[in-house]
């Protein structure tokens, strides 16, 4: 059995998040904040991802500490511009506990934004490959994502009871710790014991070869963390807002704290909004035009807040008709998330986060970051040699110091200091608003009906690949009915039924001969005169040993051909009954000779019908069974349903409803 399927998260790149007005102040709080993921053995948080490197052979606290500012410089070109969505990227040195040994572990909050949890999966990937000494285990509070993403390809013999500690990346590929051969001997699957950490470290140092994960499972896996880094930039997506002058100026040195800002509006309560009755930090006297990067996700979430500002806070909005009123709108909403973040500043010196710039590990990364060309050859004090610097300065702040800490820096603390300590001048602003880029088109938030059917078609052949020529071709009314039938045959359990064939292996087979004569020798001759129907009626009486125990002495004497005509006679009774019902009429009846070429039905018999002594003509099963499947899948209407799920996984594709089609496009005419 394979682990559940991927449950919950709706991508908020591709579709605005739910509006939260509704939600009361602590459900709100609640479902931003849960508790801060450790990096120990506690399970990580809703929305977050938990992330640990294990060295793997020799260790100890130096060489783990060596290769986090290893990393860390690696991956400073990459994370400096990045913009997360609640919590960046940090590993801190976590020391043993327990079965756990030394690591280095961390943990991110991605809330709404799932492909951050993906980046973190693809950073991991990298690290691993760039240092070998390190294997990397990564989980949420699904648990063993990685495999959910592989479900449809996994081995039977892993299960959510066994998964733990097994799955690991190491030197750049995904490794899969099976079970051991006396687990298997044993055939205990289910209650296999899971490996500690330690010993999974150890198979991996020894036999790592042999532990590499199936291609499939690879690509199921490396598909979604495709792309990166190229992928990074098309996740921005640039907009014209009209906002404070401050504000451009906080941004212009920290721009990933647009993240905070739009988090702030996005989950902002009444009492949130007392601080924005009026504007104490960034008065709406002083705006200017320019230009902020979001990302998709970001943007999503502020764009589709529905929202009217308090008439005592000076921010007014242009009619709607207004070619700049989406400008003044962003900046409107974007302006009260920075004062709510002020709003709940500590208060902090200005000067101490200066001073974190001043050290001697400032003085290292610099130096590396020089090293390896991160600044691309820019003059030291030009505009864009600044823009890259603040951008370390922003990721140094969050990855590298205070180490030890996991106490997050108070982002209105941090909007605070840098109005203290930056100086700007408005009438730059104006004259770099008169040239500003044209803004991104922000048509991806509207997806139409079209575009909907082919992503849902090709994540529905990621593993079951066809086109639509094959399936045409391929597409059989017996294998419809045979699918179904064996699917019904199949015996389910707890945790749910089995699909009896994939779509590449042999259909089921039915040796109607055998099934006959070993229905003789249970029945006697008669049993020939009984058709189908009688036969499937007679199974549902299910005539046990205990039946017969229960049977009076009379019925104990009683010679099996005497019952089975008796029972007979009782069935052709009930034929009659209902022939001529509704219940009866509702069937389609097999063909009755060259007189009946063309095909009857129980349709065609009213009820005055003086044919009651006529011979019936028996049901035929298989057309009733794929004329219920095409109406029940006509009726889903291109949505999902249980005649698609059920045939689709078993490797049957129902066409489109041509009629259906037509008639539709007919009334839009």
């Amino acid at each position: 059995m394979t682990p559940p399927p991927r449950r919950r998260r709706h991508d908020a790149v591709a579709s605005a998040p739910p509006c939260r007005d509704s939600l009361s102040a602590p459900q709100r709080r609640s479902a931003a904040g849960g508790s801060a993921l450790m990096a120990g053995d506690g399970a990580p948080g809703e929305d977050a991802v938990r992330y640990r490197l294990f060295a793997v052979g020799r260790g100890g606290e130096e060489l783990l500490r060596g290769c986090a500012r290893d990393i860390a410089e690696r991956l400073a070109p990459l994370l400096a511009a990045y913009i997360w969505q609640r919590q960046p990227f940090r590993l801190r040195y976590v020391p043993p506990r327990g079965d756990t040994p030394e690591h280095l572990g961390g943990s991110t909050r991605f809330g709404d934004n799932v492909e951050d949890e993906w980046f973190v999966v693809y950073l991991l990937r990298e690290i691993t490959r760039a240092c070998p000494l390190l294997a990397a285990r990564v989980d949420d509070n699904d648990g063993e994502f990685l495999l959910i993403e592989a479900a449809e390809v996994l081995p039977r013999w892993l299960r959510p009871e066994n998964s733990d500690n097994r799955v690991f990346f190491y030197k750049g590929e995904l490794h899969i710790i099976p079970l051991s051969e006396t687990q298997e001997q044993d055939d205990c699957e289910q209650s296999a014991a899971c490996p500690t950490i330690s010993q999974a470290l150890r198979l991996l140092s020894t036999r790592s070869e042999e532990f590499l994960a199936a291609e499939p499972i690879r690509a199921a896996v490396y598909k979604r963390i495709s792309g990166y880094p190229e992928k990074i930039q098309a996740s921005f997506h640039r907009a014209h807002c009209y906002l404070p002058a401050g504000i451009v100026a906080v941004l212009k040195q920290r721009p990933s704290l647009v993240a905070a800002a739009v988090q702030a509006f996005y989950l902002r309560d009444p009492v949130d909004l007392r601080a924005c009755r009026t504007f104490q930090t960034f008065p709406p006297e002083q705006r200017v035009m320019t230009t902020v990067t979001f990302t998709k996700c970001l943007y999503a979430q502020l764009v589709q807040q529905k929202f009217v500002p308090d008439r005592r806070s000076g921010y007014t909005l242009p009619l709607s008709s207004h070619p700049q009123y989406k400008a003044y709108e962003l900046g409107m909403k974007l302006a009260h998330g920075f004062e709510i973040l002020c709003s709940k500043s500590s208060k902090a010196s200005p000067h101490s986060k200066r001073n974190e710039f001043s050290g001697p590990v400032w003085e290292r990364f610099l130096n590396g970051l020089k090293e390896k060309d991160y600044f691309k050859g820019e003059m030291e004090g030009s505009a864009k040699y600044m823009e890259l610097l603040h951008m370390a300065e922003d990721y140094f702040q969050q990855s590298l110091t205070k180490e030890e800490s996991c106490i997050e820096v108070n982002p209105g603390d941090e909007i605070l200091s840098l109005l203290q300590t930056t100086t700007f001048d408005v009438k730059e602003f104006e004259r770099e608003a008169a040239c500003l880029p044209p803004e991104d088109d922000d048509s991806w938030l509207e997806i139409s009906p079209d575009d909907l059917e082919k992503m849902l078609k090709e994540a529905t052949n990621e593993f079951h690949p066809s086109s639509d020529d094959e399936e045409e071709q391929k597409y059989d009314l017996e294998t419809v009915a045979e699918s179904m039938k064996a699917f019904v045959s199949k015996v389910s359990t707890h945790e749910g039924a089995e699909v009896p064939w994939s779509s590449d292996e042999a259909h089921v087979t039915f040796d109607v001969d055998s099934f006959t004569k070993a229905l003789d020798r249970i029945l006697g001759a008669d049993s020939e005169e009984l058709d189908s129907d009688d036969l499937d009626e007679e199974e549902d009486f299910n005539f046990s040993d205990e039946d017969d125990e229960d049977l009076d002495a009379e019925n104990q004497r009683q010679k099996p051909k005497e019952l089975i005509g008796s029972l007979k006679s009782y069935m052709d009774e009930m034929d009659r009954e209902l022939a001529h019902t509704n219940v009866g009429r509702s069937f389609t009846t097999q063909k009755k000779g060259a007189s009946s070429a063309k095909g009857t039905t129980s349709q065609d018999a009213g009820p005055d019908s003086e044919a009651e002594d006529a011979e019936l003509t028996p049901v035929d099963v298989d057309m009733n069974l794929v004329a219920n499947l095409l109406e029940s899948y006509s009726a889903q209407a291109g949505l999902a349903g249980p005649a698609s799920n059920i045939l689709q996984s078993m490797g049957v594709y129902l066409p489109e409803n041509a009629d259906q089609i037509g008639s539709n496009k007919g009334a839009a005419e």
